[in-house]
């Protein structure tokens, strides 16, 4: 089941709600949750995290594609220009946060970017799942795709705006759709051919899904950090009395 659609934006552009919209029309969708959801199944973590290691090198795309026609988000849009070539009949959403840069900037930052959040170094010292998530996200989107510009706002919406130049340069017309969440079934539609749906656009606000899944990170965490000073207090006092 090759791919039909690419998508090239980044994440936190709207990618959930337009996720949802392609399984809505028919088109099973691959999105970073098919990589967060599954965590018995390491697969597809492990095969990001080789691409995270060398992007350019010649991979079986299939390994993760194989049940779905489209793809949207992170960490399918870093490889946008290898999909091309591995999928060269699909067309190509390029996503784009409604609000401009700025805004982007603003979402990733309150939710996908960890950068110094101590409860993710805490699970990547303790947890391989943890630790290779890291070092997948880090390698193939935060210093690959972002080019290592965030937290800067500057450098980051700048390289935003260069990534969108970038692939409406790249991409023939006839195969892109510059698309925004907020135009809804129409355009989205049209590109592909497919009839609009009597029910409205979704419209997915997964920052509370965010801040859950940090809550539960910090409790799971600062449980970790607690029972390792339980721990070293218990050994101090041993030692204590044994010296």
């Amino acid at each position: 089941m090759p791919l039909q659609l690419i998508g090239a934006g980044y994440g936190r552009t709207g990618t959930m709600s337009t996720f949802a919209a392609l399984n809505q029309l028919g088109l099973p969708c691959y999105h970073m949750i098919e990589v967060l959801r599954n965590p018995a199944n390491p697969t597809h973590l492990e095969f990001w995290r080789q691409v995270g290691e060398n992007p350019h090198a010649p991979r079986d795309w299939e390994t993760v594609f194989a049940n779905y026609t489209a793809a949207v988000d992170f960490p399918a849009s870093c490889v946008w220009r290898e999909l091309m070539v591995a999928y060269p009949d699909a067309k190509v959403l390029l996503t784009l946060h409604p609000k401009g840069a700025d805004a982007w900037f603003d979402s990733a930052m309150d939710t996908i970017y960890m950068g110094d959040r101590w409860y993710s170094r805490v699970l990547a010292l303790v947890t391989t799942r943890g630790r290779r998530m890291g070092e997948m996200t880090e390698k193939l989107i935060w210093k690959g795709m972002l080019r290592g510009t965030m937290p800067d706002r500057a450098a980051a919406t700048a390289e935003y705006q260069r990534h969108v130049d970038d692939v409406i340069a790249t991409v023939p017309p006839e195969k892109l759709l510059v698309f925004t969440a907020n135009q809804g079934w129409e355009p989205l539609c049209a590109f592909l051919g497919l009839p609009v749906p009597a029910t409205p656009f979704p419209n997915v606000n997964d920052c509370a899904q965010f801040q859950k899944m940090f809550l539960g990170m910090k409790i799971f965490a600062g449980a970790i950090v607690a029972a390792a000073a339980v721990v070293a207090a218990g050994l101090g006092f041993l030692l204590g009395r044994l010296g």
